[in-house]
C-alpha cells in the first residue's frame, strides 16, 4: 500500500477519493495531504453556486459520493425535509452542503481510524514523479510522498480565437462567468448580451443573469442553434434488454455503424432517453474500443448530439428557458463566431454563418464565453498542468480530451506509465470519455482507494 499520499484539488472529485480513503481501516495508517488551492472544500466550481436556480441536472437518488452508500445524498436531504423524493432536482448548493458534511465526518473518522491528515489550502505549483516517490512543492516547500492523485477538475477556461486584446482589456467580454454570476449585481445592466455557446454553462448564465437584469435581451449562438435536452417529469427505464445493442456496438467499433445501430433502438422505445441512459455504465468500455480515427470523427461530426442529448436540463429549467424565449428576451442563432472586437462602446462579434452563408455581424454591451468545461491541457494557464507538461511528468491526449492514463488512473509517461501518479475525474476524459460527473467520479474513487490502499 501506499502510506504517504498527496491529494492535489478541492474540488468534489479530491473530496470523494479523501472520504473513500478515511472510512477504510488498512493494516497500517495513512498520511494523507490534500491540498485544496483554498477555495471552499470540496465545493470546486460546479457546486460553488449560492443560487436555487442553478439545479443539478442528475435526479437526488443518483448523487451520492459513494458507490457503496447509493442513498447518501437522498437521506442527507431527508433528514431536513422528509418530503424530498428521490426523483427531485436540487440546487446545486445543496449538494455543496452535502460535500462539505461528508469531508467534516470523514475527517472525524479519519482520526479515530488513526490516521494523519493535513488540510493544506495552498495550491501546488511543481510535482516531481520518480519511480519510488513524488515530490510535490508549494512555495518554499516540498514534501515526499509516496503516490500522487491528481484531482484538478476543469482547468481555467481560455479566451477563444478571434477575440481581440482590446475586447479582454475592456473586461466585456467574460471568459468566466462564474465570477460574473457571483458580482451581477454589482454591474452597470447591459441592454445586450451575447452567449457563445448553448450548452448547460449557458443555460446556468441565462437562468441567473436574465432574473437579475430583467430589462436585458440576450442572444446565445452555437454551431447548431440548439439547446440541451430536458430530462422528463418522471424516469423512464428501457422497455428492452440493452445488452444486444451493446455487444453489437462492441462487434463493430465503428460510429457511424454505431448512430445506425442506436437510430433502430430509438426506433422501438417510446423515448430516446431510457436508450442513453441505458448506455451510461458501459460508455467507458465503449470508448476504449475505439482507435483514435474513430474517436476523432465522433468529436467532428456526433459529440454536439450526444453531448446535448446526455447532458440534459431538468425539466423546470427547460420550461424557464422556453419562457424566456416565449417573453421574446431569448434569439438562438446558428454560427460560429469568428472574431469579437472593440467598436466603441460595444463590442462587435463577427460570425460565419451555419451552414454556409452570409457572415454576420452583432453588436453587445457584454459578450459571455459559455463554451463549457476545458480539458485541453496543452492549451491552458494552470501552472501545475503547464509544468508537468513541460518537464514530461505527463502527455497531453492527442485529442485535448485531458491526460493520457490507464483506466485505472495512472498517468502516462512518454510510452509507459508511472505506479504512483494517477488522476481522478477530468484528466481522464479521453481515456474513459465520461469522467466528470458524480455516479462516474464516486466509481473511479472507489476503485483509486482499493489500489492505493493494496498490500
Amino acid at each position: 500500500m501506499f502510506r504517504r499520499v498527496a491529494i492535489i484539488g478541492g474540488g468534489a472529485a479530491a473530496a470523494t477519493l479523501l472520504s473513500e480513503l478515511l472510512e477504510r481501516k488498512p493494516s497500517q495508517p495513512l498520511h494523507l495531504d490534500w491540498y485544496t488551492g483554498g477555495g471552499t472544500l470540496a465545493r470546486g466550481v460546479a457546486y460553488g453556486t449560492a443560487s436555487d436556480r442553478h439545479l443539478l441536472n442528475v435526479r437526488a437518488a443518483s448523487m451520492s459520493m459513494f458507490a457503496g452508500k447509493p442513498s447518501g445524498f437522498l437521506d442527507f436531504l431527508q433528514r431536513e425535509d422528509p418530503t424530498i423524493a428521490g426523483t427531485d432536482f436540487m440546487p446545486r448548493r445543496r449538494y455543496g452542503d452535502y460535500l462539505e458534511a461528508e469531508v467534516a465526518r470523514a475527517l472525524a473518522q479519519g482520526k479515530a481510524n488513526g490516521h494523519d491528515v493535513n488540510v493544506i489550502p495552498f495550491a501546488v505549483e511543481a510535482v516531481v514523479p520518480e519511480r519510488d516517490a513524488v515530490t510535490v512543492m508549494h512555495g518554499e516547500e516540498s514534501r515526499l510522498f509516496d503516490a500522487a492523485v491528481l484531482a484538478l477538475g476543469s482547468l481555467p477556461t481560455q479566451p477563444l480565437s478571434g477575440v481581440s486584446a482590446q475586447a479582454l482589456e475592456s473586461g466585456r467580454y467574460v471568459v468566466d462567468p462564474w465570477a460574473l454570476m457571483a458580482n451581477a449585481d454589482k454591474l452597470p445592466t447591459p441592454r445586450k448580451v451575447v452567449l457563445i455557446g448553448l450548452g448547460l454553462t449557458a443555460v446556468d448564465v441565462l437562468l441567473e443573469l436574465s432574473a437579475r437584469w430583467p430589462q436585458t435581451d440576450f442572444t446565445a449562438i452555437s454551431r447548431h442553434g440548439l439547446l440541451p435536452e430536458a430530462h422528463l417529469n418522471a424516469a423512464a427505464a428501457p422497455t428492452g434488454d440493452s445488452g444486444e445493442l451493446i455487444e453489437a456496438m462492441r462487434e463493430s467499433p465503428d460510429v457511424r455503424h454505431w448512430l445506425h445501430l442506436l437510430r433502430e433502438a430509438l426506433a422501438h422505445e417510446r423515448d430516446w432517453r431510457a436508450v442513453l441512459d441505458s448506455l451510461r455504465p458501459h460508455t467507458p468500455g465503449l470508448w476504449r474500443e475505439l482507435d483514435q480515427e474513430q474517436r476523432a470523427r465522433f468529436l467532428r461530426h456526433a459529440r454536439w448530439a450526444w453531448e446535448r442529448a446526455r447532458h440534459r436540463m431538468p425539466p423546470q429549467v427547460g420550461r424557464s428557458i422556453a419562457a424566456l424565449e416565449g417573453e421574446g428576451r431569448l434569439h438562438r442563432l446558428r454560427g460560429r463566431m469568428k472574431s469579437v472586437a472593440v467598436l466603441g462602446d460595444n463590442l462587435q462579434l463577427q460570425l460565419a454563418s451555419v451552414p454556409a452563408g452570409n457572415p454576420q455581424t452583432l453588436d453587445a454591451d457584454l459578450v459571455i464565453q459559455t463554451t463549457g468545461m476545458n480539458n485541453d491541457i496543452r492549451r491552458t494557464g494552470h501552472p501545475l498542468v503547464g509544468q508537468l507538461l513541460t518537464n514530461g511528468h505527463v502527455v497531453s491526449d492527442p485529442l485535448g480530451l485531458g491526460m493520457q492514463a490507464m483506466p485505472d488512473g495512472r498517468l502516462a509517461r512518454g510510452e509507459d506509465y508511472w505506479s504512483n501518479l494517477f488522476a481522478i475525474g477530468s484528466m481522464l476524459r479521453g481515456t474513459l470519455w465520461e469522467s466528470t460527473a458524480m455516479p462516474e467520479i464516486r466509481q473511479q474513487a472507489r476503485s483509486l482507494a482499493d489500489q492505493l490502499l493494496a498490500k
